[in-house]
């Protein structure tokens, strides 16, 4: 979900000449070869199933759950998939088009009459469709403050504060990965069907297909006899991080599954909605509804040449791109202390699924891409060290911004106030209160409905301060910039993230807080 997606954009695609001569089997020495990139990226479990020709070719997992402790990953041990839900979350929509309770393009307002955007053009005509393809004209990761880190807003009350942001650009013009509108959807799903997302997806989808430890909540991940532990690196060092607990985007991220039961997801994609069972899920009309590509996604040029789509976009709840001129059907997952990565090659009836407990896409990519040019008979590619070098130079990159806003600071400037009177509480149009507080000599700031959003204020230059927060799990304080009027009033704070590391569900740069009269 979260994201983390950003750099999911390098992976993906290439075209090659020559040859292919399709394999059968697993690559040889896999079981190293996976180990060996648990070790090159700091990744203490992962989870991997290959599926191929309706079979499940292996469902295994490697190193421990937790660091420091000996239980093992195994192919049940439970990871959060994160965004990897989304395609659950768009295949629920599917059958209930199927079932002629909803179409994929009547406006969404026909089903959820009280639903909003902040453009009263884009509220009239966003189609249910268009939840599910980020191309609303909300800016990325926009409103994901409204739910990331865990905030005490529900999910309708989420979905009714859509109609106060503003629309980063024109309806349908461009992409712009979201998540907020994913939790829409699940709003529609429960109007139509009478039941909770969850309740539909355990009943109409993990239940079918015996996906029986699979959860469908944030709330127990990392909990129970057999889950792994989340992990992040946190100030240098890989170590367990909170596990993101909060059901109100369950749509958009909050499954929990397995690498076996994660095999029985990919079969039943594969196979156009039939299960192992032979009875069937869905149509094969909606397999290709959710494969078929809606809005193009910009082709960037990528670390090296091979990884170069010929195409590229978003269908309904998978990305969809070409490698060694094959159509792949994809998606990632990102949660704190979690990624993940979904892959299918129709053309090669080939699943691939890699579940890990660290905050690595490095990993989930080298190990995706050999599995994939094993089965496509490719030349063998370094891709562990292809992505060392990419995490090496990304690394090199953040470090270099780091110190470039470090050595541009202006450290003799001078507040235009005194101190105290930048203290106040502050109102976002879609988000809520902020309050800045004065007390013994200094200023602290604290999101009125995110606990976790609390810390302290630092004078930065000029009329700006950085923020950091408490809980250094969150590696996301942000520059805090005071406006002020001809009076030297204030006239509002806008916000940023002091990194470009930190997560794009963190959008403080969406917020324009106003002071607040008379509190």
């Amino acid at each position: 979900m979260n994201s983390l997606s950003k750099v999911f954009l390098l992976i993906g695609i290439a075209c090659c000449s020559g040859g292919i001569r399709a394999q059968t089997g697993p690559p040889p020495g896999l079981d190293r070869y996976v180990d060996s990139i648990r070790s090159a990226f700091d990744v203490p479990g992962i989870a991997l199933a290959i599926v191929h020709n309706d079979s499940v070719v292996l469902a295994r997992g490697y190193g421990v759950r937790t660091l420091g402790k000996p239980a093992r990953v195994d192919g049940n041990t439970l990871f959060g998939i994160a965004s990897n839900t989304k395609a659950f979350t768009a295949t629920a929509i599917g059958m209930l088009v199927e079932e002629g309770k909803l179409e994929w393009d009547a406006p969404v307002t026909r089903y959820l009459p009280w639903f909003r955007m902040s453009d009263s053009c884009v509220t009239r005509e966003i189609t249910v469709r268009d939840l599910l393809v980020h191309r609303s004209g909300l800016g990325l990761g926009a409103g994901d403050l409204l739910w990331w880190p865990a905030s005490t807003y529900n999910r309708k009350e989420i979905a009714r504060r859509l109609g106060s942001i503003p629309l980063a650009t024109s309806f349908r013009s461009a992409y712009a990965y979201d998540n907020v509108l994913y939790l829409v959807a699940g709003e529609l799903i429960e109007a139509v069907s009478g039941r909770t997302w969850e309740d539909f997806i355990s009943g109409r989808i993990l239940i079918p297909l015996g996906m029986e430890r699979t959860t469908v909540r944030h709330s127990p991940a990392g909990e129970g006899a057999n889950a792994a532990t989340p992990h992040a690196r946190i100030s240098g060092n890989v170590r367990p991080v909170q596990a993101f607990a909060s059901d109100n985007t369950n749509p958009a991220g909050g499954i929990n599954s397995s690498a076996a039961e994660m095999a029985k997801w990919l079969i039943v994609q594969l196979d156009s909605g039939r299960t192992a069972g032979g009875s069937r899920l869905f149509a094969p009309g909606t397999t290709r509804e959710l494969w078929t590509l809606v809005t193009p996604v910009k082709i960037v040029d990528p670390p090296l040449a091979a990884l170069r789509p010929n195409f590229n976009g978003y269908a309904l709840g998978f990305r969809v791109h070409d490698y060694r001129g094959m159509k792949v059907v994809q998606h990632t997952g990102g949660l704190p202390g979690y990624v993940s990565e979904l892959t299918m090659v129709p053309r090669l009836n080939l699943g691939v699924v890699v579940l890990t407990n660290q905050e690595s896409s490095e990993a989930f990519s080298a190990l995706t891409l050999t599995i994939l040019d094993h089965y496509m008979g490719a030349p063998p590619v370094d891709w562990k060290g292809v992505f060392q070098r990419i995490a090496s130079r990304r690394d090199s990159v953040f470090a270099s911004s780091n110190h470039r806003a470090s050595a541009v600071r202006d450290t003799v400037s001078r507040l235009s106030l005194p101190l105290e009177q930048y203290a106040g509480t502050f109102e976002d149009p879609w988000y809520g209160d902020v309050e800045v507080r004065y007390a013994g000599g200094r200023l602290s700031m604290r999101f009125g409905h995110t606990p976790s959003l609390e810390g302290e204020m630092e004078h930065w230059q000029h009329d700006t301060f950085l923020v950091r927060w408490h809980d250094p799990e969150l590696r996301a304080d942000a520059f805090v910039t005071y406006s002020l009027n001809a009076d030297r009033s204030i006239d509002r704070i806008t916000m940023k993230a002091a990194s470009p590391e930190t997560d794009f569900s963190f959008d403080f740069q969406d917020l324009r807080l106003k002071p607040v009269v008379g509190r």
